[in-house]
């Protein structure tokens, strides 16, 4: 019992047991449904303005979409072609905000979009909207290079009818970290965030407010809490919840993926830029923790939400040869991939024929007390909570005013004698916790693990005070070792036990289940299809499980 009682160290995860005993202590005023980075952002706003939160994700924590993003926190500039001023105007803001306030973990991102001849949309179009997009940033951070120039920033940049690029400024971050870092905010702020704990049902009380049967994934046993008010967070699955009560679908689910490549089989200083010869979508390709991110594809996804969402060979193909198109001498194919990976966006359903011309803009709906979050972007997470909140404020019983404080608290000053990038690093992924989280670091978990630009001690963090219940939260989520080296990392996974093992508690037999378990979830969504079917199927003959020009 001791064990239980004692305080967590700043901003880690408390014991699983204790949290679980006191869930039917009180009435919460708000339980939020989904741990990713929508649910995170709801937590962090109502526990900031006093209310009583409890957040519960039936999985891992960004084991959606929020872990298989494009990685960017960017304006969308592509809105602006599609008159979305609105949605541009307040991701641009967030963008800056984030900069500000979780720097390192949110980086500037250099774009490179080339110009080339006969291609839409051309540079004149291209450098007004441009133009505007700094205007809203109320900065000035593009310019164009002419075709000597370009060909210096971008070595091997070459497609048909180059003539010169616009290079503009945008952001990039670690998605799930950065899930996390919002968690551990919410957490600090008092709120209650539990993974691996399944809502089975939602149901409205005759005198108020909601009663929700929850089942623990881990123990199998059932639960049952009371709240005032529930935000219906879940991302693609977001309708499941609603239409028990006939609801119209509010989502379109749609996919987007991406490969990962070796930073040297395609190494380039910045984000490349361009829209796809063969159907014209925004597609591009930027360095990420050591490696070279591809991306994205935007397909309806008809799937069974229930199955972990896997690339097709038809993406595949379509990626490389977009890479291969800007750069005809880097000649990529399917053994250069790393690794890929494959996510569904919530997308509220404009009816709209073409996914990738759906609304990237938010819809919350408030349903006598259940209010569900549907669309929206990574970058716009804030205020996509506060209108939530605005919503589920009379639900909860409890005030709420929109405010521009600060989502994440200040950087943690760390040892002096710390080399600046380990320094950057830990205070990205843990802001002000990371002194308390990583005071006992020796050398060598400071350093890096080889291949990529993750440190030991990050594995070790992850087992002791972030809630790792499976060996994929560790490599998939917690760090992204299992994208970034080969065969998800499976080499080292004898010094991962060695190092994580005392802190996880697991048994020689959980361990390899754990082990089996993992190579299962890399081999079926993290791996390409077989790549004899990626070769056989040109891009042109998949016209029906692409989008249309």
């Amino acid at each position: 019992m001791g064990r239980l009682s004692a305080p967590a160290p700043c901003g880690a995860f408390p014991p699983r047991e204790q949290a679980l005993a006191q869930l039917d202590a009180e009435v919460w005023d708000l339980v939020v449904i989904g741990g990713g980075i929508s649910g995170a952002g709801v937590a962090q706003q109502a526990a900031r303005a006093g209310w009583r939160v409890l957040l519960v994700e039936q999985r891992d924590f960004a084991w959606g979409a929020s872990s298989r993003s494009s990685k960017l926190v960017h304006g969308g500039l592509r809105y602006l072609k599609q008159g979305d001023l609105k949605t541009t105007l307040h991701a641009v803001h967030e963008r800056e905000r984030l900069l500000r306030e979780a720097p390192a973990l949110v980086r500037t991102q250099s774009f490179l979009f080339a110009d080339c001849a006969h291609r839409p949309p051309g540079r004149w179009l291209m450098q007004a909207g441009l133009m505007l997009y700094d205007r809203m940033a109320r900065q000035h951070a593009r310019h164009w290079a002419d075709l000597a120039a370009t060909q210096q920033l971008a070595p091997g940049l070459a497609p048909p009818g180059l003539r010169g690029s616009l290079v503009f400024q945008d952001a990039s971050t670690d998605d799930a970290r950065l899930v996390l870092r919002v968690l551990q905010e919410a957490r600090l702020l008092g709120a209650t965030t539990l993974s691996d704990l399944a809502v089975q049902s939602v149901q409205r009380r005759a005198g108020g407010g909601f009663t929700l049967q929850l089942r623990d994934a881990l123990a199998g046993a059932a639960l049952e809490v009371q709240a005032r008010c529930v935000a219906n967070t879940t991302g693609a699955w977001g309708d499941r919840l609603r239409q028990g009560a006939g609801a119209r679908p509010l989502l379109r689910p749609l996919r987007g993926s991406h490969l990962i490549v070796p930073f040297w089989r395609l190494p380039v200083a910045q984000a490349i830029s361009f829209m796809h010869p063969a159907d014209g979508r925004p597609v591009f390709f930027y360095p990420w923790e050591g490696a070279t991110l591809i991306g994205t594809t935007d397909l309806d996804h008809p799937d069974d939400l229930n199955r972990e969402a896997r690339i097709t060979a038809a993406e595949v193909r379509y990626l490389l040869d977009a890479v291969n198109d800007q750069f005809p001498g880097a000649r990529l194919a399917a053994a250069d991939v790393l690794s890929c990976f494959a996510g569904v966006r919530p997308v509220v359903d404009d009816r709209h024929a073409e996914a990738s011309r759906a609304t990237r803009e938010h819809v919350v709906r408030d349903e006598a007390g259940l209010i569900t979050l549907a669309g929206g972007k990574l970058t716009t997470f804030r205020l996509m909570a506060q209108d939530v909140l605005a919503l589920a404020a009379p639900h909860a019983g409890r005030a709420f005013a929109r405010s521009g404080a600060p989502v994440f608290t200040a950087a943690a000053a760390l040892d002096p004698g710390l080399s600046p990038a380990v320094r950057e690093r830990l205070q990205a992924r843990y802001g002000g916790c990371a002194h308390a989280l990583c005071a006992e670091a020796d050398a060598r978990q400071l350093e890096r693990i080889p291949g990529t630009d993750t440190l030991w001690i990050e594995l070790l963090v992850a087992a002791r005070h972030e809630a790792v219940h499976h060996l994929d939260d560790l490599l998939l989520r917690r760090t992204r070792l299992g994208l970034l080296l080969p065969h998800g990392a499976q080499a080292l996974l004898g010094r991962i036990e060695a190092l994580c093992g005392p802190a996880l508690g697991w048994t020689p037999a959980r361990w390899a289940e754990e082990r089996q378990r993992y190579r299962a979830i890399i081999a079926q969504h993290y791996q390409l299809p077989d790549s004899s079917e990626i070769a056989l199927k040109p891009l042109l003959d998949q016209r029906e499980q692409l989008p249309n020009p």
